[in-house]
């Protein structure tokens, strides 16, 4: 796959430096480097063992630019310092899954053209992150990044709407070389259409998730809805926010499963004087209750929804509601602000009126300097009728150039 993708890349700059003079501009290179360190601890009920990883992931690549062109690669390497961990391919069974997996691999490889007004086009391997990342993303919380073998066009030049579509032949996973999940294939179309209503965005999308490999069959999916969002100031110091969202999900290609299921989101978030309160609520919708048969996110940067714990990647048979509430505070001090948050989530089904559990959040970063980034995070979930109590505690610091 990766041969194949060189070869288109190479094809689309031979053809571009034969069309277009631009690219006898003088040419911009700029080094990328994203570094980050971390500990992650997991007390997981039900396990021998308490997960105890110690990861280091580097990237480092190079962007060139020249014109309207710009070329793109970047490596990822992934390292265990401490390998008391399931990382999914290690066969450390008895541990709790912290799924950073040890790997080296081309991370991105893109051409990107800027030539056309107000129109984006890229080729190649590249992120994707539509929106808040709930239906798509790069899941860059992970160590291993999930990038997508694509082409991507993203164009405002369609009076006052913009349209944001690709066409992506694979996506790379988290789970790393040595995964037979590293490469998923398949024929995926993310589609959206956008436009203004005064304070009100509005968007329209359709995602056709094709995956089809047999381990991943069961999350191909055709998604159709809308998703509308506003701000208002209420004073000179109060501002109010509100998202909207709905979609149908149903059966796709490959999948076995016949099922529909409807996802539904609301909410409202107030900010004032460094604080932010937010409240919300989201249903991923079940079908019959059978296995794969209630919405799914299989694209979706998942660890940010529904719990840091993560027991909710995969929507349970029976569907998920998601009552949440969080608190925020910048707090000031001499050396730039220290973001602190809680959030509280109660868990139920969708159907059966099952009492999965709760689940506490709670987050501090901070910036040391322009470049270096701290983080302390932690989740706690309390089981009911899903899953097991389970604890997780995260350390880290990042450095991007």
């Amino acid at each position: 796959m990766t041969a194949r993708l060189l070869g288109i890349l190479a094809g689309a700059v031979v053809a571009a430096s034969a069309a277009s003079p631009a690219l006898a501009e003088p040419l911009k290179l700029t080094p990328l480097i994203d570094a980050r360190l971390r500990y992650e601890g997991v007390d997981q009920q039900g396990k021998a063992e308490q997960a105890d990883a110690l990861t280091f992931r580097m990237r480092s690549g190079i962007e060139a630019k020249s014109g309207p062109w710009s070329v793109l690669a970047e490596a990822e390497a992934t390292l265990a310092i401490n390998g008391d961990f399931n990382s999914t391919v290690n066969g450390r069974t008895a541990f709790p899954v912290v799924a950073d997996p040890e790997t080296i691999e081309l991370n991105r490889l893109q051409v990107q053209y800027r030539g056309l007004p107000k129109t984006v086009v890229t080729l190649g391997r590249q992120r994707i992150n539509l929106d808040d990342q709930r239906f798509v993303g790069t899941v860059l919380w992970r160590q291993n990044e999930q990038t997508y073998d694509a082409v991507r066009l993203e164009s405002s030049a369609l009076g006052p709407l913009t349209a944001d579509v690709t066409y992506s032949w694979s996506v790379r996973s988290i789970f790393g070389i040595d995964s037979p999940l590293q490469s998923i294939g398949g024929d995926n179309l993310l589609a959206q259409l956008g436009g203004k209503a005064g304070p009100v965005a509005i968007k329209g999308f359709a995602y056709l998730v094709d995956q089809d490999q047999a381990e991943r069959r069961q999350f191909s999916s055709q998604t159709y809805g809308a998703r509308a969002n506003a701000s208002f100031a209420l004073s000179p110091k109060l501002k109010l926010g509100i998202i909207a969202s709905y979609a149908r999900q149903s059966d796709y290609k490959g999948n076995a499963n016949s099922y529909s299921a409807d996802y539904w989101l609301g909410e409202a978030q107030l900010a004032a004087h460094g604080f932010t309160l937010t409240g919300g609520y989201e249903v991923l919708g079940a079908s019959s209750g059978l296995p794969f048969t209630s919405f799914q996110t299989p694209l979706a940067t998942a660890h940010k929804f529904n719990g840091w714990a993560d027991l909710f990647l995969t929507t349970p048979a029976n569907g998920l509601r998601d009552a949440y509430a969080g608190l925020g505070y910048a707090l000031p001090t001499s050396r730039g602000p220290v973001n602190l948050s809680v959030i509280y989530h109660r868990f139920d089904s969708d159907r059966l009126s099952q009492d999965y559990g709760d689940e506490w959040n709670a987050q501090a970063t901070f910036k040391l300097s322009k470049n270096i980034g701290l983080l302390v995070k932690y989740a706690d979930y309390r089981a009911k009728q899903f899953g097991t109590d389970t604890r997780r505690l995260w350390l880290q610091m990042d450095y991007l150039l």
